[in-house]
């Protein structure tokens, strides 16, 4: 059974001291989660195996939590864009702390509280097919009590946050970050779109609104999520059901939104919320159980004056950005719900029940 979810808090937490592994040098074996497309309910299996050995440049990370989100279910369905391997260690959500280091090895120490990089290669720059190795994809994943990791690959954690929070950081923040300053930058008084409410868009909102910007939300569930929505910073939440770009011109006095995170592949319905000049980072193809988003007419792209910038998570160096605003602001990410490590399944099912608020995530404690 799940555990009660971590709620939401602006307050800055007292440190979270780092305890090393004393567990590792009786522990011989491990369990980790594999893709394999045949095995029900969600295409993975259990396998158990020996902990392995950190070799030059790598660092022996003992896996605190991770977290599942929609990726999950697009991997799971063979509906993903970059290459997967069956067979690989899945997941790519995870965090945990450094227990052994190789040879050579100076960036991180035993005892570290780190972050594993979604793209492990992927260290600074714009990205590039050369970095499009993904943990959980083409390389072994995170979803697992141990993992091998290129100490260049690791980014340490703020201090403030527990693992079941922390792991928030490298897919959705990560995303959210990059969506709002790898194109172009918001500045104080624009105004920033999210569309709905995953861990995607409650990031934005966090963000956004923190850079001070007008942050509008949309939703399916207005009455049930507005509040929650405003006490992360929302000012405006309007029915994603509705006419929304049109009611984004009227809030703006007819200008549109600087910024539209799309997480939902409505991007002709973007471009009408746009301002002139503005972006749509755009993050996401489906919407529902649709295979894809409606068509875009080449008319509205141009004469909406309205760039359209696909946003992959982001690089490590990204990662490190994210994280000392995460550490100076105190901010911490919405969890929806905890689940033990053996309860992989659960957690699964419970993501795709569409009512989490915040992230699932996969405890690796007790």
């Amino acid at each position: 059974m799940p555990v009660s979810p971590v709620r939401e808090s602006c307050a800055l937490a007292a440190p979270v001291t780092a305890v090393p592994d004393t567990d590792r040098k009786a522990a011989s074996t491990m369990r980790s989660y594999h893709l394999s497309p045949g095995a029900a309910p969600f295409g993975l299996a259990r396998r158990e195996h020996a902990v392995p050995e950190p070799g030059p440049g790598q660092a022996l990370v003992r896996m605190r939590a991770n977290a599942v989100g929609f990726r999950d279910t697009l991997v799971r369905e063979a509906d993903y864009p970059l290459p997967l391997a069956e067979g690989v260690v899945a997941g790519c959500e995870g965090v945990g702390e450094v227990v052994a280091v190789g040879a050579g090895v100076s960036g991180v120490a035993e005892g570290d509280r780190v972050a594993l990089t979604v793209f492990p290669h992927w260290l600074d720059g714009p990205f590039a097919v050369a970095y499009a190795a993904q943990l959980g994809g083409s390389v072994d994943g995170a979803l697992a009590e141990y993992a091998v990791v290129a100490e260049s690959a690791l980014v340490r954690l703020p201090g403030h946050l527990s693992y079941e929070e922390a792991v928030a950081l490298p897919l959705g923040w990560l995303t959210a970050w990059n969506a709002l300053t790898g194109g172009r930058r918001v500045l104080p008084g624009e105004t920033v779109v999210a569309l709905g409410t995953g861990g995607v868009s409650l990031a934005v909102v966090r963000l956004a609104a923190l850079a001070g910007a007008r942050v509008v939300v949309t939703s399916g569930d207005v009455a049930g999520k507005a509040g929650r929505l405003r006490a992360l910073g929302a000012h405006h939440v309007l029915d994603r059901r509705g006419d929304w770009p049109a009611e984004v011109r009227e809030l703006t006095g007819g200008r549109g939104a600087e910024l539209v995170v799309d997480v939902a592949g409505s991007v002709a319905e973007s471009l009408r919320a746009g301002a002139l000049g503005g972006e749509v980072a755009y993050v996401g193809y489906r919407v529902g159980d649709a295979v894809t988003g409606p068509p875009v007419d080449a008319r509205l792209l141009f004469d909406s004056g309205v760039g359209v910038r696909g946003v992959a998570v982001g690089s490590r160096a990204q990662l490190v950005s994210l994280m000392g605003a995460v550490e100076v602001h105190g901010l911490r990410p919405v969890v929806d719900r905890v689940f033990g490590f053996g309860e992989v399944d659960g957690a699964l099912a419970w993501h795709a029940s569409g009512r989490a608020f915040g992230r699932v995530v996969v405890s690796h404690e007790g």
